[in-house]
């Protein structure tokens, strides 16, 4: 799952202000995961920052899974377990690569607007025109 060629962080001195403002998040995400926000969520990591992320995950029991971009990029996903299965199982590709189906089923499960996610569908998928729909607000 994870390149072993990476050194791991304790053989280096971390880079810790750099990850902070990613820490900072991650532990947002933590809290409203707790408060039952939302369900599931995504964060795009570089391996150092990820390395410090999968240890609170896994002390606290929560469920995820990592998919590789780069040699130093992941998409770390982490939520209910219901949720992670269903993610884990709709991202063996790219992001870009989902078919529309899957984009709004990712989407909607990430807890993005729905009114959104379905004009994106209609527009990734071909089947209508955004722009014809009024907003909700309108």
């Amino acid at each position: 799952m994870i390149d072993e060629g990476v050194p791991p962080l304790s053989s280096t001195r971390c880079r810790c202000a750099d990850a902070a403002p990613v820490l900072r998040l991650f532990h947002h995400n933590i809290y409203e995961y707790g408060r039952g926000v939302r369900g599931l969520f995504l964060m795009t990591l570089s391996r150092r920052e990820l390395e410090l992320t999968l240890g609170k995950l896994e002390r606290q029991g929560i469920h995820h899974f990592v998919q590789e971009l780069n040699p130093v990029k992941v998409n770390l996903f982490f939520g209910r377990p219901a949720f992670v299965a269903v993610a884990r199982s709709i991202v063996t590709r790219p992001l870009n690569a989902l078919t529309p189906e899957e984009d709004f089923m990712l989407g909607t499960l990430l807890g993005y607007d729905r009114e959104q996610q379905c004009r994106r569908f209609l527009t990734r998928s071909g089947r209508g025109m955004p722009e014809e729909l009024p907003l909700a607000a309108e």
